[in-house]
C-alpha cells in the first residue's frame, strides 16, 4: 500500500536572501490596493504589476534560460509565491501561465511551441486560461464532449467550456477536447490544444457572474472554430495523461492554504499586542495550522525540485489547505463578533466581508473535495 511522502525541508540561504529582496520590491512597487482588492491575492488582475515582476526575473523562475527562464530552484520560486500572496499582490495576469501552462509546454510541447510562448510569458506579456470543465460534466472531467474533428491543416472544434477563469482577459487557453470517441473508455481519445482566444473565429466568450456580482468565470462556446495542427500539445490521444500532470502543478502551491491569509493578518492587528485568552488561542491555532500546511507544501516543492511527480501529496495539500482556508472566516467571525462589510467599515470588517462571500468557492477550484479524496484513496490503494 502506498503512503504519503512528506519530508521536512529547510529553505536554502539563497532563498531566504531572496525573500528580503522580494519584500523590499513589494514595499516600493506594490500598487495601492483597496481592502476589497488585497484579499483577492492571486485573483487580482494587474498586467503592469506582472511586467514589473517579470523584469525582476520572477516569472518562469525555474525554466531554462534559452526560453527566457532563470534556472532558479523551486524553493526560490516558492519564496516569491509566499511573499506575493501574503502581501495580497495582484498576480492573476501571469499566474496560470507561470504555474501550469508554461511547465506543461516544457514537458509536452514542441520546440516551436516553447520558443513561441515561453519567452513572452517570462516577460509578463501573455496571459493563459484553463479550458477543462464543461456543462453537464460536473467534476467528471473525462466525460467532456467538446469535439475537435480532424480537417485539412488542423481541427474543427464544436462544444462549450464553462467556469473558464479570466478567459475574457486571457490571450490563450490550453483546452482539453475529445479528438476520438472510444466506447467504454472515456479517458482515451482526449487531446490538449493551445487556443488563441482573441483571434480565433467561431469562439464566443460569455460572462458568468458569481453571487457576489463579480465577473471571473466565463462560458467559452466553440462553433466550427478552427485550431491549427501545430496548436496541439503533445500527441493526439495523450490529453488525459497531460491534464493530470497539469492539475498536479495547480494543486501543490502555497496558494492552496494562503487564500485567506489577509484575514489572519487583519485579525492579529485587530486583537492587538495583548489579546484575550480566546483570541490568543485562535491566533495560535491558526499559526500552527499554517506552519503545518507550509511544511507539507514545501515538501511538495522539494519533490518537484528533485524531478519527482508528487500528485498524491499535492492533492492532500490542496484538500487540507482549502478546508483550512474556508474555516478562517467562520472562526474569526465567531471570535470577534464584528459584522462583515463590503463598502464601509474598517479594513478588518471589509476583509472579512470579502472572504465570507468567496471562501465557499475555495474547495471547488482545482478539483472538488470529493474528486481529490477519490484521487487520494486510489493513490493509497484504498479503491
Amino acid at each position: 500500500m502506498a503512503t504519503f511522502n512528506f519530508e521536512l525541508h529547510e529553505l536554502p540561504p539563497e532563498a531566504e536572501q531572496l525573500r528580503q529582496e522580494v519584500r523590499e520590491f513589494l514595499r516600493t512597487e506594490l500598487p495601492k490596493l483597496s481592502s476589497e482588492e488585497r484579499p483577492r491575492t492571486w485573483g487580482g488582475h494587474h498586467p503592469e504589476f506582472s511586467k514589473k515582476l517579470a523584469a525582476k526575473g520572477w516569472i518562469g523562475m525555474t525554466w531554462p534560460k534559452k526560453y527566457g527562464g532563470h534556472e532558479r530552484s523551486f524553493l526560490e520560486r516558492y519564496v516569491v509565491l509566499e511573499e506575493t500572496l501574503a502581501a495580497g499582490a495582484p498576480v492573476s495576469f501571469h499566474w496560470v501561465a507561470d504555474r501550469q501552462s508554461g511547465p506543461l509546454l516544457l514537458r509536452f510541447g514542441t520546440e516551436e511551441q516553447r520558443q513561441k510562448f515561453l519567452p513572452p510569458i517570462t516577460r509578463g506579456e501573455l496571459s493563459f486560461a484553463i479550458g477543462m470543465s464543461e456543462p453537464d460534466s460536473g467534476s467528471d472531467l473525462a466525460s467532456i464532449r467538446t469535439r475537435a474533428e480532424k480537417v485539412p491543416g488542423g481541427y474543427k472544434v464544436n462544444g462549450t467550456k464553462i467556469w473558464t477563469s479570466n478567459a475574457h482577459l486571457s490571450d490563450y487557453a490550453i483546452s482539453l477536447f475529445r479528438t476520438q470517441v472510444v466506447p467504454d473508455k472515456k479517458h482515451e481519445g482526449l487531446s490538449q490544444f493551445l487556443v488563441d482566444l482573441k483571434n480565433t473565429q467561431g469562439i464566443t466568450i460569455r460572462p458568468i457572474y458569481d453571487l457576489a456580482g463579480g465577473h471571473h468565470f466565463n462560458e467559452v462556446h466553440y462553433e466550427d472554430a478552427f485550431v491549427p495542427e501545430d496548436a496541439r500539445v503533445g500527441k493526439e490521444g495523450d490529453g488525459w495523461k497531460q491534464v493530470t500532470t497539469e492539475l498536479g502543478f495547480e494543486r501543490s502551491g502555497p496558494e492552496r492554504y494562503l487564500s485567506s491569509i489577509r484575514l489572519v493578518l487583519e485579525l492579529i492587528n485587530e486583537v492587538g499586542k495583548e489579546p484575550g485568552e480566546r483570541a490568543a488561542v485562535l491566533v495560535g491555532r491558526l499559526t500552527a495550522h499554517l506552519n503545518t500546511l507550509r511544511q507539507m507544501s514545501l515538501s511538495v516543492a522539494a519533490m518537484l525540485q528533485a524531478g519527482k511527480s508528487p500528485n498524491l501529496e499535492a492533492s492532500v495539500v490542496k484538500d487540507v489547505g482549502t478546508t483550512f482556508e474556508q474555516e478562517i472566516p467562520e472562526l474569526v467571525h465567531a471570535l470577534v463578533g464584528a459584522e462583515p462589510h463590503l463598502n464601509s467599515g474598517s479594513e478588518f470588517e471589509k476583509t472579512l466581508g470579502y472572504l465570507v462571500q468567496h471562501a465557499p468557492s475555495f474547495s471547488l477550484r482545482g478539483g472538488t473535495r470529493e474528486i481529490l479524496r477519490g484521487i487520494i484513496a486510489r493513490g493509497l490503494g484504498l479503491r
